[in-house]
């Protein structure tokens, strides 16, 4: 199976808003107005695409909240949750 592409979700104070970005890039993937509109209803879930990722959701402090992959069938046996 191929690597998952890792992606984070981070509070972007300057435009008040929740930016999805890949690792690596510069520019969002995906804004959300908030954080819940980002976690709710499948929204990250269309926002990594149809191949997949593993998406580390910080708090506004800047600290990791959880880590959730899309599938979920894509998420490793080891890890807890």
């Amino acid at each position: 199976m191929a690597k998952l592409p890792k992606l984070t979700l981070t509070h972007n104070e300057k435009k008040d808003r929740w930016d999805l970005t890949k690792d690596g890039a510069s520019r969002p993937a995906a804004s959300f107005d908030t954080k819940s509109d980002a976690t709710k209803g499948g929204a990250l879930e269309k926002a990594v695409g149809k191949d997949g990722g593993s998406v580390k959701i910080q708090k506004v402090d800047g600290q990791f909240q959880e880590e959730r992959t899309y599938p979920r069938a894509a998420d490793p046996k080891k890890s807890p949750g």
